[in-house]
């Protein structure tokens, strides 16, 4: 009797007992959430997806990847909304030749790019016959397999592939359509201090640091961070609600690849 009085006194009082603060701890709940993931994407790693071809074949259009935010420590443009706490760069490592950043573009320190960093602060560039002087020196590429893709009208196309390679060792595919394009013979550019010159990998089909009046040279305060690896990629083929085509539509092969 004692024991089945103490049980249903027990379950009486539990059912019985008012819940309090059951609405605003599911509000802190979401602002912690919403603070942690703001934090994570500004100390750690932030998502971007690709919208044009301009890195083509090393990023294709729909790619979605992630962006180291500490490998170049961090800038007023690392926060959201770019808060101007700081001037500079603090906790920060040095781009290296090859890395694939993401930036913001200095003509409105606004649009968020992604380029390859081929010049470091000093170095003198020029792009010769659509080949690329780095220091006086070409950058050494080799012919290999042309690379074929369907661009957004569906049509596929053959483009010229080399493997080019940096004087640090680092090598990546580019794509040349034409050795005469606009942007395949340039004067010679000498990298300011504090800034860094990046080029796309689709070398015809790129707006980058070759263009001074659209992007010209980086300023350190203006990277983002480096990207890393893609996390999920598709060709475009389903709309979001379309959940019977995400299948075909995903590029399987893409996701948690690393970038080069």
């Amino acid at each position: 009797m004692l024991k089945k009085k103490i049980k249903n006194e027990g379950s009486d009082n539990i059912s019985k007992k008012p819940k309090k603060g059951g609405f605003f701890a599911t509000i802190r709940m979401v602002l912690y959430a919403i603070l942690a993931a703001l934090i994570l994407r500004t100390v750690a790693l932030e998502p971007f997806n690709i919208p044009s071809g301009s890195m083509i074949p090393n990023l294709m259009v729909g790619d979605y990847l992630f962006v180291s935010k500490y490998s170049y420590g961090y800038s007023k443009y690392s926060l959201p909304w770019s808060l101007p706490l700081w001037s500079g760069r603090i906790l920060g490592g040095e781009p290296e030749r090859g890395d694939v950043a993401v930036f913001k573009l200095p003509r409105d320190n606004e649009t968020d790019y992604i380029k390859r960093i081929i010049g470091l602060p000093g170095d003198r560039i020029q792009v010769r016959n659509g080949v690329v002087y780095l220091n006086d020196r070409p950058l050494k590429r080799n012919k290999i397999k042309n690379f074929e893709y369907k661009d957004s009208n569906g049509h596929i196309r053959r483009l010229e592939q080399y493997r080019e390679t940096l004087p640090n060792g680092v090598s990546y595919n580019i794509l040349e359509a034409t050795p005469y394009g606009a942007l395949d013979d340039t004067p010679i550019y000498t990298v300011p201090i504090k800034h860094y010159f990046a080029m796309g990998d689709n070398r015809d089909n790129s707006l980058d640091s070759r263009v001074l009046s659209a992007v010209g040279y980086i300023p350190e305060e203006n990277l983002v961070g480096r990207a890393e690896f893609t996390f999920y990629s598709t060709n475009g083929i389903a709309d979001i609600w379309e959940v019977w085509k995400w299948g075909e539509s995903t590029r399987f092969e893409r996701v948690f690849k690393s970038i080069d």
